[in-house]
């Protein structure tokens, strides 16, 4: 008997586009959305980020929507708000070191990732998360057991990832599928 069933949605996309957005706040395409949602979680919980509570009001339009200050996304520092063409090139960093990388005046992937954990095995049920790419890869660390790995998943906006925790552990149904 499964322990919880999450269902992981990354928000709509952001306006503007092309930027990095960690802390920042910016609104939602919401005209992007689809108009019909099949999930029917018993919960939705979102990140406290407008563009995550936006998007969940437009999926899950009878829901009440609670919010975990947990689930935000990776504070990017001094670099929140930058074009991705600004950003330094992390490219050549190994696994283990792109995940300790912590950005100045923000934090790592790991840092996130430790954040994220405890909000996530405090859930139960079925639920259904409205929340950041950095936090869906903090979801599948967690299923991993191990946090780099996680960092080469690529999460598209609106994009459903779907896990369930059992007592002996996590089993990851689909990544990345459209909703």
């Amino acid at each position: 008997m499964p322990i919880a069933e999450i269902s992981l949605i990354r928000h709509a996309p952001s306006r503007p586009a092309g930027r990095l957005h960690g802390r920042s706040d910016p609104a939602a395409r919401l005209d992007l959305v689809p108009p019909d949602c099949s999930l029917r979680p018993a919960r939705v919980l979102a990140s406290p980020a407008r563009r995550c509570t936006t998007t969940a009001r437009e999926l899950f339009r009878s829901a009440k929507i609670e919010t975990d200050p947990r689930l935000w996304e990776q504070d990017f520092g001094r670099h929140d708000g930058a074009r991705f063409d600004a950003l330094p090139d992390l490219g050549p960093l190994p696994p283990d070191d792109l995940a300790a990388h912590r950005w100045p005046e923000g934090e790592s992937f790991a840092d996130m990732a430790a954040r994220v954990a405890p909000a996530l095995l405090d859930l139960t049920g079925d639920v259904a998360v409205v929340a950041h790419a950095g936090t869906v890869r903090a979801a599948l660390a967690l299923a991993l057991g191990h946090i780099p790995p996680a960092l080469a998943f690529e999460v598209a906006p609106l994009s459903l990832t779907r896990l369930t925790r059992h007592a002996g552990g996590w089993s990851v149904a689909c990544v990345n599928a459209p909703l």
